[in-house]
């Protein structure tokens, strides 16, 4: 084998430890979004999980269900989005922004 491929080889495994040390940290990166103008608050984590989610009691309307429902949705799916884009950003100061598909 030669030192070129050796090299490759050995910072390949590395890039590996590091994307596996991300991802069992992924759990412990959290992203806080609101909705609503704070009738809304929803936590997420790495690993697609709502942490908690605060409702207002003002946003809590029985004729208007689906305004809140809405507002949940807004505040959940933004969450998610930073937590994915804190994530991304770490993911591509280990892989030197190669573009790899599945990571995250």
């Amino acid at each position: 084998m030669s030192k070129g491929l050796a090299q490759i080889m050995k910072q390949a495994q590395m890039m590996q430890q590091k994307m596996a040390k991300l991802q069992e940290e992924s759990a412990q990166q959290t992203a806080e979004a609101t909705a609503g103008g704070g009738a809304v608050t929803a936590v997420v984590n790495g690993k697609n999980q709502i942490l908690s989610l605060t409702i207002k009691k003002e946003a809590v309307d029985p004729d208007d269900v689906e305004m809140l429902q809405d507002l949940i949705m807004a505040a959940v799916n933004e969450a998610l989005a930073k937590v994915h884009a804190e994530m991304a950003e770490q993911m591509g100061k280990i892989t030197g922004g190669l573009n790899i598909p599945g990571l995250f």
